[in-house]
């Protein structure tokens, strides 16, 4: 069973020399020698497996600093692994290996660690030519993969992207990519929720949408006038009918005028239609208005367009 909850201090897995630092210091009872007040604390951080490209600024906590050549896993992976030329890599890492962290293992043997895209804690990869998408295993979206090109990939259990004055997201500013290929294409931006593709549809342009549902409203008015007018001569054709009568054969004389029952059906049916029928096309009417004041314009309480963000 998962539990939601770890320990504040994890010494499982840790160098058994700083472990018995760690508790000659509990016994001191200094908090400065404890890890509070950001002092050092003995810590499980594995031993990290590199190359002889890389330039390693570490310190006892597990955060790295990696300078190198492309290289998402082993020393074999990546564009570097393959001995291209032109793709040095800044690898910012910390938390490697993540909730699986050891310095030891059981038997007291020193853990040994590549990149782990899926594991390490939190991630700022930059390459010169990586393959970004694999490397971290993404949808293709619309964006579709990108391989063997330029790229910075920043991975962590939550991404905060601040703006004092404002953020953009713009694509296409070049006309050749890093790697001097043409840019002959526009692309796009995929907002891709639990990194599945499968249903990804465009997004709504908010100002043809107001234009869109504007129309669409002017032609529901124009029905209700159209009821409306059909109204009126269904009720003019009511009243005629209420009271009519024909002319007999015989010397013209008029024939028996409507039972009781038609005419006082007759005589419902037009109160009906006026106080209810035109009633309620009067109230649809006004329902129009007021629905494109409070979504279709910008003084509306919901109107449907952000006022600060933006697409295109």
């Amino acid at each position: 069973m998962m539990t939601l909850f770890k320990k504040s201090v994890k010494k499982l897995g840790a160098n058994p020399t700083n472990l018995k630092t760690l508790g000659d210091s509990l016994k001191s009872t200094v908090a400065s020698e404890m890890g509070v007040f950001g002092d050092k604390i003995a810590e499980a951080v594995p031993n990290f497996l590199s190359t002889a490209s890389e330039k390693v600024i570490k310190n006892s906590h597990n955060s790295f600093i990696v300078m190198g050549r492309d290289r998402p896993a082993s020393r074999m992976s990546g564009y570097g692994g393959k001995g291209h030329t032109q793709c040095g890599s800044i690898d910012i890492v910390v938390g490697r290996l993540g909730s699986e962290a050891e310095a030891f293992d059981a038997n007291q043997k020193p853990t040994v660690a590549d990149p782990d895209f899926s594991k390490d804690a939190a991630r700022i990869y930059i390459s010169q030519k990586t393959d970004v998408d694999a490397n971290f295993k993404l949808a293709d979206g619309g964006v579709g993969k990108q391989v063997a090109k330029s790229a910075i990939g920043i991975k962590a259990d939550g991404i905060r992207i601040i703006g004092r004055e404002g953020i953009k997201l713009v694509t296409t500013t070049d006309l050749r990519n890093s790697q001097g290929g043409e840019v002959k294409t526009v692309s796009g931006i995929d907002l891709i929720a639990g990194n599945d593709s499968s249903d990804i549809q465009p997004i709504v342009k908010g100002d043809n949408m107001v234009q869109a549902m504007n129309k669409l409203t002017d032609h529901v008015a124009k029905l209700n006038g159209i009821v409306a007018r059909m109204l009126e001569i269904q009720h003019e054709f009511n009243a005629a009918l209420k009271g009519h009568f024909h002319f007999s054969p015989f010397f013209a004389k008029p024939t028996t005028p409507p039972d009781p029952a038609t005419l006082a059906t007759g005589a419902k049916t037009l109160v009906n239609h006026l106080t209810k029928s035109k009633t309620s096309l009067t109230m649809h009417k006004a329902a129009l208005g007021t629905f494109k004041i409070n979504y279709l314009t910008q003084v509306g309480e919901k109107y449907i367009n952000s006022r600060f963000n933006k697409v295109n």
